[in-house]
């Protein structure tokens, strides 16, 4: 049986201690917005088929423009506490009723794709189950005055993080239960989970899982990943289409109007499939026929953006990302010119980067070889990424 998977990305807090003009899930690390990082990880996920934001009303038009070109349902409104805010969130979900709901805190953004795996894993296996790190800092217990009343045993001790991870059902009624009993205290589901008697089980987290909090974590944060990223790679990508007989061609994800098709086993796009050959080429991860093969019926007429979309995720699994998207076409025809805006814009859409870094050109060939006798189009395409040093 299929297990369905949902997804909750609680992102309606204001960050009053972080200060600034924008709540600090809009802030940018790098040029990526805080939470566009932990929506895209789930988006792109696998095992994970809804991703449901739950924003504050006064950001929805910046919530729409950091989650350009993402796939995820229609974002709620929150309350005026986290627990209200997730409880919007399940009612929300409620009339699909998946199997696990997952709640991530959209200040994490460097939650991974393995943790998201085996936060489902956990949950399928136990019901409830939260990701922790081991305490290794002395903790005390202090009163009122600072005086220290003692020292805990720090073996015993987890600091939880999120994905947090439940069965659907026992969760919503346990947040049900706790606003009928007007309990509003609970600073995570796991608490509230604990409360409500549901048994919850920790498992390893990721030390890199941070969440971002103060103007100081934000710092430390963008240092780390200024040298955490110091691998960078290029990859180039060709590829080749012949015309055939259709009414249209697709570049670059946009459908072009043109007296002619071109054949392929997918969707013929050239401009995609040199993306997606440049991607892995810098990942040293084979080539789009070796994750999408011709032979597989799947993949007949299939849309190339998918393709590209792979592509980036795998870069993601291993912790980097796309920094350029250099793109060429050569053609006598169509025009790619009045199309160029279009296709970078489409581009950076699944790619989930900005529109200023994908680059896209066109040239003839002077009427030489098979694009000069109009017999197809080519495609080149060179990408830069950044890796983690240590991978």
């Amino acid at each position: 049986m299929n297990t369905s998977v949902a997804a909750i990305v609680v992102a309606a807090g204001r960050g009053l201690r972080v200060g600034g003009k924008i709540p600090k899930q809009y802030r940018c690390l790098g040029r990526e917005p805080v939470i566009r990082s932990s929506l895209a990880t789930l988006a792109w996920h696998g095992e994970v088929q809804a991703v449901l934001p739950v924003i504050h009303p006064d950001d929805a038009a910046t919530f729409q423009q950091a989650a350009n070109g993402l796939s995820l349902m229609p974002p709620v409104f929150g309350g005026a506490t986290r627990q209200a805010s997730v409880l919007a969130g399940l009612e929300a979900l409620s009339g699909a009723k998946p199997d696990i709901v997952l709640v991530h805190d959209a200040a994490r953004p460097f939650v991974t794709s393995t943790l998201v795996s085996r936060s489902i894993a956990e949950a399928l296996r136990t019901g409830a189950a939260v990701p922790g790190l081991m305490v290794t800092d002395t903790v005390k217990s202090v009163d009122s005055g600072d005086r220290v009343t003692g020292t805990l045993e720090r073996t015993s001790l987890r600091s939880i993080q999120t994905p947090q991870a439940f069965a659907f059902t026992p969760l919503l009624e346990a947040h049900r239960k706790a606003e009928a009993e007007g309990r509003t205290d609970f600073t995570d589901d796991s608490a509230l989970a604990e409360w409500a008697g549901l048994p919850v089980s920790v498992f390893p987290g990721e030390a890199a899982n941070v969440k971002l909090t103060t103007e100081d974590d934000f710092a430390r944060t963008e240092a780390r990943r200024l040298a955490s990223l110091a691998d960078l790679r290029t990859g180039s990508g060709y590829d080749v289409h012949a015309f055939g007989e259709g009414d249209h061609v697709m570049l670059g994800g946009v459908r072009i109007p043109h007296s002619r098709g071109l054949t392929g086993h997918s969707d013929a796009d050239v401009v995609l499939h040199a993306a997606v050959d440049a991607i892995l080429g810098g990942l040293a991860d084979g080539d789009i026929g070796t994750h999408f093969p011709p032979s597989d019926p799947r993949w007949a007429g299939a849309s190339s953006d998918q393709f590209l979309a792979f592509a980036v995720e795998r870069v993601r699994n291993r912790g980097g990302n796309v920094a350029h998207l250099d793109l060429t076409v050569i053609c006598e025809e169509p025009r790619v010119s009045p199309h160029r805006d279009a296709i970078r814009k489409r581009v950076a859409e699944i790619a989930g980067i900005a529109v200023e870094r994908v680059s896209i050109k066109a040239t003839t060939s002077e009427q030489l070889g098979f694009t000069g006798r109009r017999e197809g189009i080519a495609a080149m395409a060179t990408a830069t990424i950044r890796l983690p040093w240590n991978w």
